[in-house]
């Protein structure tokens, strides 16, 4: 009978939990008189509580409004997305001196690049092996801030995080642009909680508050996590603890990109109405995210859309980059990495998804 469990049920349980239901079967098997019922009982609901995962409801799919390649981009690979003021700007992990005006006039949007005079960055706190990485692979590919998010405060300034000096830009209304001179503890307490370990897995989003006071990081992957530093007497710092959340743990791609086993991620990060949304590349997922704990409150799934078989690229990854959530949908960013899709294009492109039916906050 123990095998017939396993075959019936172990492609759906973790190893972990086949172990707890073996240990269990020991336990409550029958003697002096002991009830199999109460033995079978237990075990049953061991089975549930584990299978529940593989038994989740479907995310509810987000509704694609309309899909646009970008020209102009220099570099292409689009990495970030943000609105100020109404405009929408967009940032490209090659391009260290570009910011990126969206002209949205047609379905083909036109980049319009405006150049930052961007000093030179900070020591990094990142350990010498990573930062020895990420300068070689600036002469491989370009890019050697290797741009990952953009983000506005209500009063348009711009904020832009490198992912290879885990530092972030700001980039002011009226000025030169400057280095936030962040913790040193952020990279420390981040590292000793197992992220930043990898190369290419640093800072990917951030979303700064509307005031610029407080501003929130995604840990990319391996192990991804949420920190959050705040500006005291324009000092910035951590208020207890710069980590907010850190999520160890694997995604199973879809078929359509492979289906392998991967670090869960975050790709970027949006501030909308006292949340924080977060986008899961692995996933094909936005995520609704609590700001002051960092965990999940609700997520919708993009992959119908994404995984048609047109939008198909032969990279065996996710590839959405940007996020910018508001009150009546998302924009989502792609980083074709210059690969071709399925019908051609081979342009970043930027979808417009339409806010669920009863709003984020559903």
């Amino acid at each position: 009978m123990r095998g017939g469990i396993r075959q019936s049920v172990g492609a759906r349980l973790p190893a972990t939990a086949l172990s707890l239901l073996a240990d269990m079967c020991r336990m409550f098997r029958p003697h002096r008189g002991q009830a199999r019922s109460y033995g079978m009982l237990m075990l049953a609901g061991i089975l549930m509580s584990a299978a529940a995962p593989a038994f989740a409801v479907p995310l509810k799919q987000l509704e694609l409004v309309s899909e646009h390649p970008v020209d102009g981009m220099v570099g292409g690979n689009l990495s970030g997305l943000a609105v100020c003021n109404g405009q929408l700007w967009a940032i490209s992990d090659r391009d260290d001196n570009l910011l990126y005006r969206m002209n949205r006039a047609q379905t083909v949007w036109q980049a319009q690049a405006d150049t930052i005079d961007v000093p030179e960055a900070p020591e990094s706190d990142l350990p010498a092996n990573l930062r020895s990485l990420a300068k070689l692979s600036s002469f491989v590919r370009g890019g050697s801030l290797d741009f990952e998010g953009i983000s506005c405060d209500t009063a348009g300034n711009k904020y832009v995080v490198s992912e290879a000096h885990a530092e972030v830009l700001k980039v002011p209304v009226e000025g030169s642009p400057v280095w936030l001179k962040l913790p040193a503890e952020l990279v420390a307490q981040a590292r000793a909680k197992g992220m930043l370990q990898h190369f290419n897995a640093i800072f990917e989003g951030l979303a700064i508050s509307p005031e610029g006071d407080r501003l929130w990081l995604a840990a990319e992957r391996e192990q991804r996590g949420l920190l959050v530093v705040s500006r005291v007497n324009d000092n910035w710092r951590c208020e207890g603890s710069c980590v907010l959340r850190t999520e160890p743990g694997k995604e199973v791609l879809p078929p359509q990109v492979g289906g392998k086993s991967v670090s869960r991620d975050f790709a970027d990060l949006s501030l909308f109405s006292g949340k924080l949304y977060a986008l899961e590349r692995s996933a094909y997922r936005i995520c609704r995210r609590s700001l002051q704990t960092g965990a999940s409150e609700r997520c919708w799934s993009f992959s119908a859309e994404a995984l048609k078989p047109h939008r198909l690229y032969d990279q065996k990854f996710g590839l959405t980059e940007a996020l910018v959530v508001d009150e009546t949908g998302a924009w989502v960013g792609v980083d074709n990495n210059f690969g071709e899709r399925a019908d051609g294009e081979k342009r970043p492109i930027v979808w417009r998804f339409a806010a669920p039916d009863g709003g984020w906050s559903e």
